[in-house]
């Protein structure tokens, strides 16, 4: 069995009766006339409907292909250097006293 075409895809659930039926209506609302004119249009609606969607397609693979495979590992914080803790310092010894070591 052949696959059905993209359009019918879209409408699973009618049959070919309800087609006809349809393309019939269409036929009395707009006559002979107008018909080529119709599908003339419908093809470049889709026509700018499909290179829409393949331009969006583009871009997205452009986005991924310029997003890197081995992303950038972030490197570990870095550990501050330790500093001593500041010498307690002993007040000035009054004048005329011995220092005490």
């Amino acid at each position: 069995m052949s696959p059905l075409p993209s359009l019918f895809a879209l409408l699973p659930s009618f049959g070919g009766g309800e087609l006809v039926l349809v393309l019939a209506v269409v036929l009395l609302l707009f006559g002979g006339d107008k018909m080529p004119q119709l599908a003339k249009g419908l093809g470049k609606a889709v026509r700018e409907f499909k290179k829409a969607a393949g331009d969006v397609e583009q871009e997205f693979k452009r986005a991924l292909d310029e997003v890197p495979d081995n992303p950038v590992k972030p490197s570990p914080p870095a550990t501050q250097p330790t500093v001593p803790p500041p010498k307690r310092l002993e007040p000035p010894a009054p004048p005329g006293t011995s220092p005490t070591p």
